[in-house]
């Protein structure tokens, strides 16, 4: 069992756009995030290999993102993973599968996010090493609520 919490949030209002940090976003069921590219399936991967309900929200670690920085020295900011969750205290490779709450939302994880060329060519060489198998977590949302930082992330 973990208890851990939502750090910060990240959108982008369309597919390759910069990912913007939120005070608050609404979830919406079987969506997305309202503001994110993926709510209106207008991301860059919209369509492809992994239906659009299943990367409705992604996630990662803020102890991913700090160990790819000292492991690999590289400056990388938590909104560069282009993930929309930066977490603390969850071990998201372990939620494939499995139901969880972020707040009043209820998530279930699908796949790993692993990183990819895409995420490497918007950032810098090395980025894409430093990342895998710590890349973060995809997830469908089944119930939608209001996330805000500081929301508990418990398993369910």
């Amino acid at each position: 069992m973990f208890e851990g919490e939502l750090v910060a949030i990240y959108v982008a209002p369309a597919g390759g756009a910069p990912m913007e940090a939120r005070e608050e976003v609404e979830a919406v069921a079987g969506r997305g995030l309202v503001g994110d590219r993926y709510l209106d399936a207008d991301g860059t991967y919209s369509g492809t290999r992994i239906p659009d309900d299943q990367r409705a929200v992604t996630l990662i670690e803020e102890e991913a993102v700090a160990a790819a920085r000292a492991e690999e020295q590289l400056e990388l900011d938590a909104a560069e993973t282009r993930r929309n969750l930066l977490t603390r205290g969850v071990p998201l490779n372990h939620l494939v599968d499995r139901e969880f709450r972020v707040g009043p939302t209820r998530l279930r994880g699908v796949k790993l996010a692993e990183p990819c060329a895409y995420l490497e060519g918007k950032t810098r060489p090395g980025v894409r090493a430093a990342l895998i198998h710590r890349g973060g977590l995809r997830a469908e949302i089944l119930d939608g609520g209001t996330l805000r930082p500081g929301d508990r992330i418990t398993p369910l």
